[in-house]
């Protein structure tokens, strides 16, 4: 029996663009496994993280020429994932508001009133900082994105994207204090 060789990702990148399917499908199931476990701590829906990393992989598919090797390529798709399920939630987000969420924030639940306008505040305020967090440098935001958003732990982070413990803590430290300044300047 003779083994095949194990290529690199980025051999198997180049063997795909030059048009071999194959390598795609190693690269699939190199990275399934990833790219469906982030969505699901996002999601917490199994079918629903199923649907997306269909979708995740499909733009993977897409972009994959504009991969350059400058990252490593669990980091790019693991920022493909990430990106991808937040603007699936900002859009599922626009498109329904809960029962629970419109009766609190009618008054009818008991709980506090909101009005109309600090429901438009509150919005206005999460869609600008989302805006602002997007605008960190890749070596912040994806740290800083799974740590506060889909809440990793720093040694999880440092297995996902092979980077050492004390550098994924850095980034996070950095990743925030860059995004007060951002934050404050805007205001």
């Amino acid at each position: 029996m003779v083994e095949k060789d194990i290529r690199t990702d980025m051999e198997l990148i180049e063997a795909c663009l030059a048009g071999d399917q194959e390598c795609f499908t190693e690269l699939v199931n190199r990275y399934k496994n990833l790219v469906y476990s982030i969505i699901l701590r996002m999601t917490k829906d199994n079918d629903e993280a199923s649907d997306l990393a269909q979708d995740v992989f499909l733009k993977v598919y897409k972009n994959l020429k504009s991969y350059t090797s400058a990252f490593r390529f669990s980091t790019w798709i693991m920022r493909i994932t990430s990106n991808h399920v937040i603007d699936h939630h900002r859009k599922k987000k626009l498109d329904t508001i809960s029962l629970e969420a419109h009766m609190t924030d009618t008054g009818f639940s008991g709980g506090t009133v909101s009005s109309p306008e600090n429901i438009y505040i509150k919005r206005e305020q999460t869609a600008r900082i989302n805006k602002i967090v997007a605008e960190l440098p890749d070596m912040y935001k994806v740290p800083v994105v799974l740590y506060h958003q889909e809440g990793l732990s720093y040694q999880e982070i440092s297995d996902r994207t092979g980077e050492p413990l004390s550098k994924v803590k850095n980034r996070i430290f950095r990743g925030r204090k860059l995004l007060k300044g951002l934050i404050e300047a805007r205001t």
